[in-house]
């Protein structure tokens, strides 16, 4: 660029020898023309990342700096909000789509309007779109489901992870969306808590070899890696996100967003341990939990998130809060807005989740920094911190979606790996009233089995909260196998399958059935929605039970988020598979129930006798579990039925 502005002058000065008399006038122009065409490191992928960072926070006005740490929900997102505000990051909220049941092109079209809003504004910034892509591509219709975190601790298998990671990447990018809200790295010390399936394990070094999924996520480190440094390999990978930072499955009670009372050594010994391995593995992005530590709302922990994430580990992305996370600083939420937007931005939040309300949140910050309660620092620390992620991701070179990766979506190689996970993330807890006459592996060749329960034939029960709603939902709400139609496509063409979600005694016992599958568990349920102080299994779940299995010989498959009241019908059943959240692929399920693979998951959480014992954690005093943590009986795979 150098070298063509130095050309350009050569020409103008030779032209101008030519015509004295206009010497002013054309040297004049020629300088003018190379102003225009100025140099633009920020522009030029060959700099180095920090100078083309230097180099466009140089250039930017206050205004196109707080754009830039303001995220809006996709809905809000017109054309002229993007480029009057200098946006700098759109999400989807849970169950927000550009229409119902979205092709991955309706979902590139729309992000392709709004990068491209982005880019007309003065310095041509890319906006950075986020989702929470938490078991595969959930919000959207027709993506691969994979258990639930809960389901994947179960199979102690980090490889696994990582390869869910690289399948989750591609179909997130096949929307043309660059930037997933996962992993979540909570430690979960009390399954009363409504999100204790988006933890991997009670027991933190589970969950720290369960950060592999970044790896999977961002692409492998490279050799010549920056310690501490945002990742991301290429345009099939996706910026991942550390969540929530720190301390959000220790409250009290498992009261969702409640307060965490524990010491600074707890903290950092339980909680604290795989946010150390997220950033040795260049997690790009860390959220900020809604809940509290001692009484602090960690949207306000200067302490923890300036102090200690930022500066004493060494973390170098950015620092992204909940939804309406500043808002909660305050009780009753929205109290004081302009403390909230101080006392958050001053912890060290780099980008705000603020999907309704941006204008709101824009002035007051504006606000804020000209009146010097928030240097411009604090505001330049935040803006280097977003705009190096944005350049190490490639978002200035590709900011476009790619319509190539339009077909991976649910694509079959995704759906067989899927498949894998939740046959390895199934825990038998039960098999046989005598040890030495085992249920399980089923015969495929019976002559009239029973398949019963509220869970055996219903897709979205199967895949649980944050499943194409937020809340998740009923039926069949996106491509998938049932259990049931997985039991009938694996069972010898010779044998009669009888469904009934709810029989009675008289029905049960007048069929004269082999055996019985009894599919029972929870509803979906997301975060606070979650929250139970009971944990049972809803009717008819129990009474199914035990009607069925005081006639016939039966399995029951539990279907939940966690361990739930059992032992009341323990004694009636023959078998007991703990399912968890299994995702799309029920086929998996029937996979190990008739032996043509083994049973190998191990229980990742501490199943209770009765939920007056909770909390409940390995290693605690008084341990007395109905069955222990990594509890979980195996089986042969029988090569025969295969």
């Amino acid at each position: 660029m150098f070298l063509e502005r130095i050309s350009s002058l050569l020409i103008c000065l030779k032209m101008a020898t030519w015509r004295a008399p206009m010497l002013g006038i054309l040297f004049f122009l020629c300088w003018a023309a190379t102003i225009h065409a100025e140099y633009l490191k920020y522009k030029d992928p060959s700099q180095p990342v920090e100078v083309r960072v230097n180099d466009l926070l140089s250039r930017m006005t206050l205004a196109e700096k707080i754009g830039q740490m303001t995220q809006i929900e996709r809905e809000n997102a017109s054309d002229q909000v993007l480029t009057d505000y200098f946006i700098g990051s759109i999400l989807s909220g849970g169950g927000s789509v550009p229409a119902p049941r979205a092709s991955a092109k309706d979902w590139m079209n729309m992000i392709n309007q709004f990068q491209s809003a982005c880019l007309s504004t003065r310095l041509g910034i890319p906006m950075i779109y986020g989702i929470d892509a938490v078991h595969g591509h959930n919000n959207v219709y027709n993506a691969t489901i994979f258990p639930h975190n809960v389901g994947l601790g179960a199979t102690r298998d980090p490889d696994l992870v990582k390869r869910i990671g690289i399948a989750t990447a591609l179909e997130v990018r096949a929307t043309g969306i660059p930037y997933a809200f996962a992993p979540c790295i909570a430690v979960c010390r009390d399954p009363r808590w409504g999100r204790c399936y988006e933890s991997y394990s009670e027991d933190h070094s589970i969950v720290q070899a369960m950060t592999q999924v970044i790896l999977g996520l961002q692409g492998d480190l490279p050799a010549n890696y920056t310690k501490n440094f945002p990742y991301v390999s290429g345009k099939n990978n996706v910026a991942a996100c550390a969540k929530h930072f720190v301390g959000d499955g220790g409250t009290q009670n498992g009261i969702n967003e409640n307060n965490t009372i524990i010491d600074l050594k707890g903290l950092l010994s339980i909680h604290m341990p795989a946010y150390y391995d997220a950033i040795a593995k260049g997690v790009s992005t860390v959220m900020v939990s809604y809940s509290s530590w001692n009484g602090v709302k960690m949207h306000a922990n200067r302490h923890l998130v300036n102090n200690f994430l930022k500066r004493k580990l060494g973390f170098q992305g950015f620092v992204i809060s909940d939804w309406q996370g500043i808002d909660r600083i305050t009780s009753p939420p929205d109290a004081n807005y302009t403390y909230s937007v101080q006392m958050s931005i001053n912890a060290g939040i780099d980008m705000v989740m603020v999907p309704f309300d941006y204008a709101g949140f824009i002035n007051t910050l504006t606000s804020l920094v000209k009146k010097k309660v928030i240097s411009m620092n604090r505001i330049d620390d935040a803006v280097r911190r977003i705009l190096r992620v944005k350049f190490v991701m490639g978002l200035f070179e590709n900011p476009l979606p790619d319509f190539s990766l339009a077909d991976q979506i649910g694509k079959e190689e995704h759906r067989e790996l899927a498949r894998e996970a939740v046959r390895k993330s199934l825990v038998l807890l039960k098999n046989g009233k005598d040890s030495h006459k085992p249920l399980l592996p089923l015969s495929k060749k019976a002559g009239k089995i029973l398949v019963a329960g509220s869970h055996a034939d219903n897709l979205g029960y199967q895949c649980g909260g944050w499943t194409i709603e937020w809340q998740g939902s009923s039926g069949r709400i996106t491509g998938g196998t049932t259990i049931l139609e997985a039991i009938r496509s694996t069972v010898d063409p010779s044998t009669s399958v009888v469904f009934s979600e709810n029989p009675d005694a008289d029905f049960v016992k007048s069929n004269h059935f082999s055996y019985a599958i009894v599919v029972v568990g929870e509803p979906p349920y997301a975060e606070t929605a979650g929250d139970s102080l009971n944990l049972t299994i809803p009717e008819p779940g129990p009474t199914t039970i035990r009607t069925v299995c005081g006639v016939v010989k039966c399995v029951v498959v539990v279907v939940s988020g966690r361990p739930v009241v059992i032992e009341p019908y323990l004694s009636v059943m023959d078998a007991l598979v703990a399912a968890w959240l299994p995702g799309s692929e029920g086929q998996g399920v029937a996979d190990v129930l008739y032996g043509d693979y083994g049973f190998t998951g191990k229980l990742p959480r501490t199943w209770f006798k009765s939920v007056e014992q909770l909390p409940m954690n390995v290693g605690d005093k008084n341990y007395d579990p109905l069955f222990p943590f990594g509890y979980g009986l195996t089986t042969k795979p029988n090569l025969g039925h295969r």
